[in-house]
C-alpha cells in the first residue's frame, strides 16, 4: 500500500518538578535548602531517512510524545532530562501546520525539524536561596511540552517524472525501461499510485524515474486523481512528456501537450518551466506519413517530438538517451548552485512583554514570560507568594495594575492562574 499523506499529533515531554528539602548535618546543625531541580522534557524531532519510502507506518500511530523529565531530589540532585524522540520519515516529506503553512521540507537525507519542544523543568528550593531568603519554602512544577497537530505530505524524490494523459503508455514505458512492474490495462486511471523505477542508460549510468498517474483537464484543482499526484513531479529535474500519436481516445496530441503544460503551470509556475523531453507513443499503430505530419505540427510550436513505440520498443532507447542528456545538463547546473544546508529547523516563540486588561471587577495579565512564571510556581506557601509578588513588581506588572485602578482585594488572573493573595508595592 502506498500512503503519501498522514496527520500526526506530537507532544514534547513534561518537565520534572523541583522539590523542597532541607538537610542538616553534624557540621551544619541548622541545615539549609538542598532540593534539586527537575529535568526538562524531551523534544520530538522529525528526521528524513532513505530507509523509508512511504508514510504508511503512521496510519496506526497518530501520537508521538517525548519522554518526561524526572523530578529533583534531596542533596541538590537534579532530575534527568527526558530523552529526545526521533521520528523517521521518508526523504521528501513536507511538514505543514494546520492552516497549510509549510513548517519544513525534508528534501535531503538527515534533514531534521524540531516539531515539539519538551517542557521546562521546575527549580527546587535550593535554587531560590539567597542572602535575604536563606530557608526558601518554594519550588516550581515542571511544564508540559508543546503539543500540536501536523500534516505530513510525501513528495517522491526522482530524477525524471513521466507525465501525460491516461492511457498514453506511461506505465508500460517504466515497466519496459526499468525493473518496475507497473499495472497496465486498457482503461483510464489504471495507475493509482506513483511508480518509481531505476532506469539503466548504458550499463554505467542510471536515473530514477517516476510514473505519475494520469493527469486530466482540471487536475491542478483536484479533478481526476488531481493535485495529490502533481506534487510528486515538483522535485524532478526533467519531465518526460508522453502523448498518444495514435489518437485512440479521440484526443489531439498537440492539444493534450498544451493542456498538460497548462495544468503543470497552474499547479506551480516553476513546474511549468521544467525541462521536458516530449515523446510520441504508439507509432506502430499509424503510418510513417502520419508520424511525419505530427512531428511537423509539434515543430511549429517549438517542440522536437521523439517518436517511439513501447509495444515494439522502437525509439525507446533514443528517448532514454535524450532524457539522460538533459538530466546531465541539469545536474551540471546544480554543481554551481549554493550547496543545500542540512539543518534542523526550530520554531521560536520568543514573545516579550505583557499586557494588563480590565476584566469585569478584576484584571487579566497576559504575556509568555509572566504566564510561565505564574504557571511554574507552586503557590502554596507565603514564600512563593512573596517571590511572585517581587517578580511582578520588578517586571512592571504591579505598576501597570495600579495605573489601571487595582486595589487590594481585586481579582488578578495571570494566564490560567488566579492569584489568591494581594499584591503590594
Amino acid at each position: 500500500m502506498f500512503l503519501d499523506e498522514a496527520t500526526i499529533r506530537v507532544r514534547g515531554g513534561r518537565g520534572g518538578s523541583g522539590v523542597i528539602h532541607f538537610a542538616s548535618s553534624r557540621h551544619n546543625p541548622r541545615g539549609g535548602p538542598d532540593g534539586g531541580n527537575g529535568g526538562p522534557g524531551g523534544d520530538v524531532v522529525l528526521r528524513a531517512t532513505p530507509s523509508m519510502s512511504t508514510l504508511y507506518s503512521f496510519r496506526n500511530r497518530p501520537l508521538f510524545a517525548g519522554q518526561d523529565g524526572t523530578s529533583g531530589a534531596r542533596n541538590r540532585q537534579n532530575g534527568a532530562g527526558g530523552g529526545e524522540l526521533i521520528v523517521h520519515v521518508p526523504v521528501g516529506t513536507v511538514v505543514r501546520e494546520p492552516g497549510g503553512e509549510i513548517l519544513a521540507d525534508l528534501a535531503l537525507v538527515n534533514d531534521e525539524v524540531l516539531l515539539a519542544r519538551g517542557g521546562e523543568g521546575g527549580r527546587g528550593n535550593d535554587a531560590f536561596a539567597c542572602s535575604t531568603r536563606t530557608t526558601p519554602r518554594l519550588h516550581e512544577r515542571g511544564l508540559p511540552g508543546e503539543s500540536k497537530t501536523l500534516r505530513l505530505e510525501l513528495k517522491l524524490i526522482a530524477d525524471v517524472g513521466i507525465i501525460g494523459f491516461p492511457n498514453v503508455g506511461k506505465s508500460s514505458l517504466i515497466s519496459s525501461i526499468s525493473g518496475k512492474r507497473a499495472k497496465v490495462a486498457d482503461y483510464p486511471f489504471t495507475t493509482l499510485v506513483p511508480n518509481l523505477g531505476v532506469v539503466d542508460v548504458d550499463g554505467r549510468n542510471q536515473f530514477v524515474a517516476v510514473d505519475v498517474p494520469g493527469l486530466v483537464e482540471g487536475a491542478h484543482e483536484g479533478r481526476g486523481l488531481g493535485d495529490q499526484f502533481l506534487r510528486h513531479v515538483e522535485r524532478t529535474r526533467v519531465l518526460l512528456h508522453m502523448v498518444d500519436m495514435a489518437r485512440l481516445d479521440g484526443r489531439d496530441p498537440v492539444d493534450d501537450y498544451r493542456q498538460i503544460n497548462y495544468e503543470l503551470a497552474s499547479f506551480a509556475p516553476a513546474l511549468g518551466a521544467r525541462p521536458q523531453v516530449v515523446a510520441g507513443n504508439k507509432i506502430d499503430l499509424i503510418s510513417a506519413e502520419e508520424v511525419a505530419a505530427l512531428r511537423e505540427r509539434f515543430a511549429a510550436i517549438g517542440v522536437d517530438l521523439v517518436p517511439m513505440s513501447v509495444a515494439t520498443m522502437s525509439g525507446v532507447r533514443d528517448v532514454v538517451e535524450r532524457v539522460y542528456r538533459v538530466l546531465v545538463a541539469e545536474r551540471e547546473k546544480e554543481l554551481f548552485a549554493p550547496s543545500p544546508l542540512r539543518r534542523r529547523v526550530y520554531q521560536f516563540h520568543g514573545e516579550t512583554g505583557f499586557r494588563v486588561e480590565k476584566d469585569g471587577d478584576g484584571f487579566r495579565v497576559t504575556g509568555q514570560e509572566v504566564e510561565t512564571l505564574a504557571r511554574k510556581l507552586v503557590l502554596t506557601s507565603r514564600d512563593a507568594e512573596e517571590y511572585l509578588a517581587d517578580r511582578l513588581s520588578r517586571m512592571g506588572v504591579t505598576k501597570e495594575l495600579r495605573r489601571l485602578g487595582y486595589e487590594p482585594g481585586a481579582a488578578v488572573q495571570i494566564g490560567e492562574v488566579k492569584l489568591g493573595f494581594e499584591l503590594e508595592g
